[in-house]
């Protein structure tokens, strides 16, 4: 069985923005997080396990960013950051299943099912992922009735048919005949909660339509140039920085873009899409360095 990568796992050194949010970020997730009290030892062992298992909390932190950059201050993002976190770690646990990906590891350790049991996997994603909007709808002091109807549909239809779940049935169905159809794929898997994150956060900020609007174009364009890279980087990455064999998607026969296009291309690729990215921030007018750094950290990662 393969090993699953983290989000962002190699030698580079992360943007400053994750170190200030990282804090602030665990101490949440920790306090919405129910104890085995409430849901009894092992569920609560399970979720726990997954969503702190050593990831870079690459979501949240482009929540956060978005929240501070529109409304001047990251804390109001916090609940959303959460919500977001938690659909993200229920993604995961059921990836890994027998049944999907069939993953025994993951960021270098065993995958939830292999320590849990796979039930216990399976309501373990699904508890996290009702938590999410638990979160939401419990953060009216945050937000406005209006915000969060706003964000409750927004991580919806990111984590449903025409979002994550629409996604990974097209990545079952192997249905990817051309660079378009599998960028769809990813646009929905992958692509579909950094949209959200973003969302979120400037939603959580108090985002005009424009503003959003545009944060989403950058999330597109995030999405895709990490993609990107990702296949890459399974093609001529060093294994030791990113967590699993070169090769493993072409044993494996997924699609991905070197497989269509090749190596030299996709990077061309994943430019355009930064490129894109970064003439959105120019749009938003606000200060989007961090942004910027984290987009071209996307490009330049080894692992």
């Amino acid at each position: 069985m393969r090993e699953s990568s983290s989000d962002i796992n190699c030698n580079l050194r992360l943007p400053g923005c994750f170190t200030r949010f990282a804090p602030h970020i665990e101490r949440a997730l920790d306090d919405w997080l129910p104890g085995g009290e409430e849901v009894g030892p092992e569920l609560a062992q399970s979720m726990r396990y997954s969503v702190f298992s050593g990831g870079k909390r690459v979501r949240p932190v482009l929540t956060l960013l978005a929240c501070e950059i529109i409304g001047g201050d990251f804390r109001p993002g916090l609940p959303a950051a959460c919500a977001v976190e938690f659909i993200h770690s229920y993604s995961l646990i059921h990836d890994d299943l027998p049944c999907m990906d069939d993953d025994d590891l993951r960021r270098g350790k065993p995958t939830n099912h292999r320590i849990f049991g796979e039930a216990m996997a399976v309501l373990a994603g699904d508890a996290l992922q009702s938590l999410a909007f638990e979160v939401l709808s419990h953060s009216c002091a945050e937000y406005s009735p209006s915000q969060v109807r706003e964000m409750t549909v927004s991580l919806a239809r990111a984590c449903g048919g025409r979002g994550m779940v629409g996604g990974q049935v097209r990545d079952i169905e192997a249905n990817s005949e051309d660079i378009e159809s599998l960028s769809r794929l990813h646009a929905m898997k992958t692509g579909a909660l950094f949209r959200a994150s973003l969302d979120l956060g400037g939603t959580a900020g108090g985002a005009t339509l424009k503003q959003r609007d545009l944060l989403r174009r950058y999330a597109d364009a995030f999405g895709l140039a990490f993609q990107i890279t990702d296949d890459i980087l399974d093609v001529i990455g060093d294994p030791d920085k990113t967590g699993r064999y070169a090769g493993s998607d072409e044993e494996e026969d997924r699609c991905t873009y070197p497989a269509f296009v090749g190596v030299q291309k996709s990077r061309e690729l994943a430019g355009e899409a930064a490129r894109d990215g970064m003439r959105a921030l120019c749009e938003l007018k606000e200060e989007t360095r961090d942004l910027q750094e984290i987009l071209n950290f996307v490009l330049e990662r080894e692992g």
